[in-house]
């Protein structure tokens, strides 16, 4: 995968938003106005959420996959997309962080995303 392929997958979602709050480089995408990815455009990197026991598998089953800087490191990792991982299970993992997200906002929020 690359950057391209990352945000068209991120954007394709429901109600998600994009912007760079923090940076030029940092592409971050927001469901409900919470995060749930982030990306760097100069780097093949992107952070997701994650089940903080399915966090700490994936870290130990794949080298790519790492506590993710400046975050909670028990709830995000950053996913190394090199075609080591393949693009499937980057897409997985990319969806269950945006579902963490959406679950975890109100249901008049999510009502509206719907």
């Amino acid at each position: 995968m690359n950057i391209e392929e990352i945000r068209e997958y991120c954007i394709s979602k429901k109600g998600v938003t994009e912007s760079f709050p923090f940076d030029k480089t940092t592409l971050v995408f927001k469901v409900g106005n919470k995060m749930f990815a982030l990306a760097g455009l100069t780097s093949n990197y992107v952070n997701l959420k994650c089940e903080p026991e399915l966090a700490i598998e994936r870290r130990e089953e794949f080298s790519d996959i790492t506590p993710a800087f400046h975050m909670n490191k028990k709830h995000w990792n950053s996913v190394v997309y090199n075609n080591i991982i393949k693009p499937n299970s980057v897409k997985e993992m990319i969806d269950e962080s945006y579902n963490l997200i959406f679950k975890s906002l109100t249901k008049k929020i999510q009502s509206t995303i719907i």
